[in-house]
């Protein structure tokens, strides 16, 4: 298969997450995106992983927007120019970089669709380098005989989020690993914070004094959360019992009647699978 997101890619049907605002759903290369055009910005991607049979190509792709998608409704080029944006890619550039040469050169270029992208700061502390590899953790973790992950990521839309060259830039974003052990699923959920470290009153000071001079909104250093994916499902208005129900972080802590929280990773060997 080498269409867009396969609900029937895992032992278990795993649906494409549908946020309750208006979307318009893009196929790509082993992954989709459900692009809200009002933002800009995906709202959520989902991609499949087939771990055994990943090709490491090198990082080469040309950003480019989408032509199903008019210019000015995709954040392209003039969002990134001369300032500390990285553009942040949604689906991980080579986790849909499998198959056979051909299509993982495909998979490999379709990831940098401008649809694909979304503002994140450039600064690679531990937080985002934790935040990068979290796929490769859980895919370790998943049945070897399987070796697949279905993987799905969005930023958080808020009312607050300050605008930007014509875009509002989320200061969260949010993941969630699915994968299958003997057929039954299991999942995980994690929050990438980019928050400034500010009050209220100085955060909405310091961002009226940036815009004012032209300047991204200010945004602090990266944390990475495991949370738990009833959170998630909060944070982002989206349906996710299927997936909620499957939460490691949490099953323990059902049966005992305790409510789970949020754990700040400081390293990999923290994530509970």
């Amino acid at each position: 298969m080498s269409g867009g997101y396969d609900r029937d890619f895992l032992r278990a049907r795993l649906e494409l997450p549908s946020p309750s605002a208006t979307t318009i759903l893009l196929d790509y290369t082993h992954f989709s995106v459900r692009f809200r055009a009002a933002r800009k910005l995906a709202a959520i991607v989902g991609v499949n992983i087939s771990g055994g049979e990943l090709n490491p190509l090198a990082r080469e792709g040309t950003w480019h927007f989408d032509d199903r998608i008019p210019r000015e409704q995709q954040a392209g080029p003039d969002v990134y120019k001369n300032n500390a944006f990285d553009r942040g890619h949604l689906v991980r550039r080579l986790d849909p970089v499998w198959g056979d040469s051909a299509t993982a050169k495909k998979a490999n270029q379709d990831t940098f669709a401008f649809t694909n992208a979304a503002p994140q700061v450039d600064d690679f502390n531990q937080g985002k380098e934790l935040w990068v590899g979290l796929e490769d953790h859980v895919l370790k973790h998943a049945d070897a005989f399987d070796a697949k992950l279905s993987v799905f990521t969005g930023p958080v839309f808020a009312d607050d989020d300050s605008e930007y060259r014509g875009v509002r830039i989320p200061k969260k974003f949010w993941k969630i690993a699915a994968w299958t052990n003997d057929g039954t699923l299991g999942a995980a959920g994690f929050v990438l914070d980019q928050s400034p470290l500010l009050g209220k009153v100085e955060l909405k000071k310091a961002i009226t004094e940036r815009l004012l001079e032209g300047e991204p909104p200010p945004l602090g250093p990266f944390r990475t959360f495991q949370v738990p994916i009833g959170e998630i499902a909060e944070l982002t208005g989206l349906s996710l019992s299927r997936l909620t129900n499957a939460d490691r972080l949490t099953s323990g802590t059902r049966e005992l009647g305790k409510a789970p929280k949020a754990i700040q990773l400081e390293s990999m060997e923290q994530v509970r699978l």
